[in-house]
């Protein structure tokens, strides 16, 4: 029992140096373009993007910022891109739950870098797929020209945002576009694509082309505000449809337009009154072993994120490494999938190792996924897997045919999935447990998340012996202090691609959180995912039984 308490005190103490470490690179982020750029934003009376969110959404409400670490450590050579030049996420206004999209003014005068692209675009994917209604406010010099290769032409590019556009307004999603600063070029469609037009005199503008452009293609000499401020699309060309003094009346606006927008039919999701855990969320940080190869019990996980802490299993003395049942999560019900981690012993009376995935426990999940669907419930993934079991056995007992089965149930699923990568996330483990690729409506990432094609030290090892097979073959000696040194670079490197923060700052999940935050998290992505019904059947493919 003592063992037990001293290691989970060093777990705690891990997470919460995790957990710290995650808050104060955010505080490094929120500071956008740095104190010269704020200042000049100060200087024009202008709110910062975060200010804007702040001013806009309820008071006391919550504002879910998702992508926050979107290209963290990126773009140096360019001198960086905090969140990707946007501040984005779910808060409500008025009351309603809004997707939430501003640029910031402060990172390269608010210019779209590649990843800014492909930021905005899953911020309307979001929309889109909860049928929630999406306030932009628009501050951006367009796209970044340095590097325009990367974020004019192909299909994920900027103009893929225009081409959603006019999507979410054949769906029938309200968008709302409030220019509060340049809106150039290809950019000034954004608005004008928009169901409603705000803009805010002497700071917003829209325009094709800039005064300086416009000079040099037609010898014209204008200002900014007489080619496309506030007063021009208002009173002349009729592009916008409010104009405003100042920030803070703009977006009051914004929330009575809002307030009016009807309601629509929701999913009908079941949710019961909440019900606390009996377990603290954070307890917690206390769980999970600073070596990811330790294992651990994933009921406990479970405990401290369920209402009163029940959690009702499926199948439960079958397939033991993947648990699956059912539960309510601040009153949501929900199917939840969770890798196991620690030793089990199988049917046949044999040990397993966590963190693997068997035949059983794949067949037993594509079961219970495909109940889930049945019954309308919504799936939560916990993933901490290593990937499928491997081996003569498993591979004559058909393991590739039963996690084929498994990922054909979580492909074709039709009910809301969101994923929480609370550990480990190797190979097809990833895919099984509702990676990225498998359309999660969200997917979060702890701070000792991992993700990668296999463990690093498996990993270095194999590149290593093919670099030193490489080497070989080229006729150079390989003693075994440089093939040591090789392997700690291999493994430093591969390491450093394996990390939350990597992984965030390629928008593979969409957020880092603290673990305490999860149930809360979890609760605010069911409340979106509640305002799109199913209208899908679910229907697997052909799969091998």
């Amino acid at each position: 029992m003592e063992q037990q308490q001293l290691e989970f005190n060093k777990n705690e103490d891990n997470m919460r140096l995790l957990v710290s470490t995650m808050k104060t690179r955010l505080s490094v982020i929120e500071q956008g373009g740095g104190k010269k750029s704020l200042e000049k934003v100060r200087q024009r009376g202008k709110l910062t993007a975060r200010e804007r969110i702040g001013a806009l959404i309820d008071k006391g409400s919550r504002f879910l910022e998702l992508g926050a670490f979107t290209a963290y450590e990126m773009y140096a050579e360019h001198g960086g891109c905090p969140a990707g030049g946007t501040v984005a996420g779910l808060g409500y206004v008025s009351g309603r739950q809004c997707v939430i999209v501003a640029n910031d003014m402060t990172v390269k005068a608010g210019a779209w870098f590649p990843l800014t692209g492909k930021k905005n675009l899953r911020l309307q994917e979001i929309a889109m797929e909860n049928k929630l209604p999406v306030i932009y406010l628009v501050d951006s010099a367009g796209v970044y020209l340095p590097m325009q290769d990367e974020i004019f032409p192909d299909k994920e590019h900027f103009g893929r945002v225009f081409r959603n556009n006019a999507r979410m307004s054949a769906m029938g999603i309200t968008q709302i576009a409030a220019v509060m600063g340049s809106c150039v070029a290809g950019g000034a469609y954004l608005p004008i694509m928009s169901d409603e037009v705000l803009m805010v005199e002497g700071n917003g503008s829209i325009f094709l082309a800039g005064p300086y452009l416009v000079k040099a293609a037609i010898g014209e000499d204008v200002d900014a505000e007489t080619l496309g401020g506030a007063i021009t699309h208002t009173e002349i060309s009729g592009i916008a449809d409010y104009k405003f003094k100042t920030d803070e009346e703009c977006l009051e606006r914004i929330r009575h337009i809002v307030s009016r927008i009807g309601h629509n039919p929701d999913a009908g999701f079941d949710r019961a009154a909440p019900v606390a855990p009996e377990k603290p969320a954070e307890g917690l940080y206390g769980l999970i072993p600073q070596d990811s190869t330790k294992s651990y019990d994933v009921r406990e996980v479970i405990y401290h994120i369920v209402d009163g802490s029940v959690f009702e299993e499926y199948k439960e003395d079958y397939g033991k490494t993947i648990l699956c049942g059912y539960a309510r999560i601040d009153g949501w019900a929900v199917g939840i999938v969770a890798n196991q981690r620690k030793m089990v012993k199988s049917k046949k009376g044999e040990m397993q190792m966590g963190g693997v995935i068997y035949n059983d426990s794949a067949d037993k999940a594509a079961r219970f996924i495909m109940n889930c669907n049945q019954k309308k419930i919504p799936l939560v993934f916990l993933q901490d897997v290593t990937g499928f079991m491997v081996g003569s056995r498993s591979e004559h007992s058909g393991i590739i045919k039963d996690g084929a089965k498994l990922v054909n149930a979580v492909a074709n699923s039709v009910v809301p999935k969101i994923t929480v990568i609370i550990g480990n996330s190797y190979g097809a483990g990833n895919y099984a447990m509702c990676g990225k690729a498998y359309d999660p409506r969200f997917i979060f990432a702890w701070p000792n998340a991992k993700i990668a094609v296999m463990g690093g030290e498996q990993a270095a090892k194999t590149l290593l012996q093919i670099q030193v097979a490489s080497l070989k073959s080229k006729g150079e000696t390989i003693t075994p202090e440089s093939e040591a040194k090789l392997l700690k670079e291999i493994t430093d490197r591969y390491n450093s691609q394996t990390t939350p923060y990597y992984a965030a700052a390629r928008l593979w999940v969409d957020e880092i959180i603290d673990p305490s935050q999860t149930r809360s998290v979890i609760s605010e992505c069911l409340h979106a995912a509640n305002h799109a019904p199913v209208e899908e059947i679910f229907r697997t493919g052909v799969i091998q039984v």
